[in-house]
């Protein structure tokens, strides 16, 4: 370990059980040397393992809903107060959609719960950053990471209205990135990570087939949980002090292929 996050301070949203991408990225900062807060919806703390991420990371945890202004202003003032100072570092690991939960299909969604996928899953991200600007809650050349996915920019059909929350989430990205980056250097960038075998993505339709069709694709195969939170605390760390307003692949080079011949060549080849 290099400790390329010593003394910085974190706030990180979403990490549910040990498969889940924010927990890796959370062991992976305490590694490098990083104090934090753990939060999440105090219904998905219900349901997950934070307490044990806590214990290990020696991390406090504020319960916030992603969708209230409230929550979000009780989460940065305490985790200020916590930490000792300013936030270096966010990351944003939070998505839900109630339609794909109910198998709903994409030419039959219903509205109330397609108004809860974007709030929660990407109308989240405006609200964290801008209740931290207000705040005036992160340091001059703090970081900001959000989470996506290439469905954003094509399409996979059984990604849903997901599809549409991941767009609008690197849309946030780029224009609270410049209004951020104008006003105090802050960074804020998403990264679209190859399919994962987390407790979110494996709820998706057609996950497995999905997936080995990606690793297959890939020529470097599918970018693992532990992979992402590497390429997290790069994002975290003054390495990459100049990165903003980017949506970065983190997929194994699936995002800029057309065909593999491996997929293609006939059986026995």
């Amino acid at each position: 370990m290099t400790q390329i996050l010593n003394g910085k301070r974190g706030i990180i949203f979403g990490a549910l059980d040990e498969q889940s991408i924010a927990w890796k990225v959370a062991e992976r900062a305490a590694e490098e040397g990083a104090q934090f807060v753990l939060t999440n919806a105090p219904i998905a703390m219900r349901m997950g393992e934070i307490n044990k991420l806590a214990a290990k990371c020696n991390a406090q945890i504020v319960p916030a809903d992603a969708t209230s202004d409230e929550d979000l202003n009780k989460l940065f003032t305490e985790s200020m107060q916590i930490l000792g100072g300013k936030i270096d570092f966010v990351l944003h690991s939070i998505g839900m959609s109630p339609n794909v939960r109910k198998a709903r299909p994409y030419t039959d969604l219903n509205y109330d719960f397609f108004h809860k996928t974007l709030d929660v899953s990407a109308m989240s991200l405006h609200r964290v950053l801008q209740t931290a600007f207000k705040l005036d809650a992160i340091s001059e050349w703090g970081s900001v990471v959000a989470l996506s996915y290439i469905a954003a920019q094509r399409t996979f059909p059984d990604y849903s209205d997901m599809a549409e929350a991941k767009a609008m989430l690197e849309s946030v990205a780029r224009s609270f990135g410049y209004h951020y980056g104008k006003a105090k250097k802050v960074r804020v960038n998403t990264i679209s990570q190859s399919p994962t075998w987390t407790t979110a993505g494996s709820g998706v339709p057609g996950f497995k087939e999905f997936f080995n069709y990606a690793d297959s694709m890939s020529p470097l195969g599918n970018a693992k949980a532990e992979d992402c939170a590497n390429y997290c605390i790069s994002l975290f760390s003054d390495y990459t002090r100049m990165v903003t307003m980017q949506n970065l692949f983190h997929d194994g080079g699936f995002s800029n292929m057309g065909i593999n011949a491996a997929m293609v060549a006939p059986q026995g080849e």
